[in-house]
């Protein structure tokens, strides 16, 4: 199979992979369903709104998947976090015995996948790993990887640590990425015009917080923003809409709506936000996933696998 190099130009698409909320819990809810769209705006869920992913090994669940275009190889790589509430229930005790493993899968054409795998990238006394992301690191030529932990077996306060990687199989001992005075989880990490711009979760207060630098591993410093004034949300994802001097950030209202609502903004170096209404049949399940762009041939390909 011919794994053709694109530029931007040519991703007209969207794939979206999360999980998904349900009234009544069951073990398919954490697992790994697919989205698509054309627009960013107008979405539909594949396979029958049925999950396309699912977890056998560790926790038996993926909650908060993540998937990126591999700029190195003839690859995508689908990471998430390995852990199941149906099964574990205990939200403290989540935080204390979790998983210190990712889940990984990789596909050289986003419909035929690897056998999962579960990679250890957790400190030695992390009580969990969660919400796994990563992203190129165009001067170090491998991947960031970056995810939340409490150490001490769950005593600490989240913080938000990294380790680097060029296969998602071996990766360096990990390091704090973020600490602060407030539990941290649910980083993203968004390149515009060459600026890289961070969202993530205050844990402590429930509201997103955003910061700006020119590299990925220092000189961050906050942006004022008006999305601390929303509270009770979760899972940022945020993508360029094609066409248009537009982002959209989506944010998991896991408090009170119980689905992804769209935010707007011209720049991300603006930080301020507003507030949209999409046609997101999907929203009003998905929970905690993430965004790529996808040309037309790759989404054509989806929806003729998982009609």
């Amino acid at each position: 199979m011919t794994f053709k190099r694109y530029t931007e130009d040519h991703y007209d698409a969207y794939l979206f992979v999360h999980f998904i909320h349900e009234d009544i819990a069951s073990a398919d809810s954490e697992q790994v369903y697919f989205s698509v769209s054309t627009d960013g705006l107008h979405w539909k869920t594949l396979n029958n709104h049925k999950p396309i992913l699912k977890s056998t090994l560790g926790d038996l669940g993926v909650r908060d998947p993540f998937i990126i275009r591999s700029p190195k190889e003839k690859k995508f790589y689908l990471i998430g976090t390995d852990l199941s509430m149906y099964f574990r229930e205990d939200w403290d005790e989540v935080q204390k015995t979790g998983s210190q493993h990712i889940v990984v899968w990789e596909s050289e054409d986003l419909v035929n996948w690897s056998e999962q795998r579960l990679v250890k990238v957790g400190p030695e006394t992390a009580g969990c790993v969660w919400a796994p992301e990563a992203i190129y690191d165009k001067e170090a030529d491998d991947f960031l990887v970056f995810w939340a932990s409490r150490e001490n077996f769950g005593t600490e306060k989240h913080k938000i640590y990294y380790s680097k990687t060029n296969d998602f199989i071996d990766f360096t001992e990990p390091k704090i990425y973020i600490e602060r005075e407030n539990h941290i989880i649910d980083t993203t990490i968004y390149e515009e015009d060459g600026i890289y711009y961070r969202f993530s979760k205050d844990e402590t207060v429930k509201s997103i917080t955003v910061e700006v630098s020119e590299h990925l591993l220092e000189g961050f410093t906050p942006l004022e923003t008006n999305l601390k004034e929303i509270i009770g949300v979760e899972g940022p994802a945020c993508f360029k809409l094609k066409g248009e001097e537009r982002w959209c950030l989506l944010l998991d209202h896991y408090a009170t709506d119980k689905k992804y609502v769209p935010y707007y903004t011209s720049h991300l170096k603006s930080a301020q936000f507003t507030k949209g209404e999409v046609d997101l049949d999907i929203l009003v399940k998905s929970k905690h996933g993430g965004v790529m762009t996808i040309t037309l041939d790759e989404y054509d390909a989806l929806v003729k696998a998982y009609r």
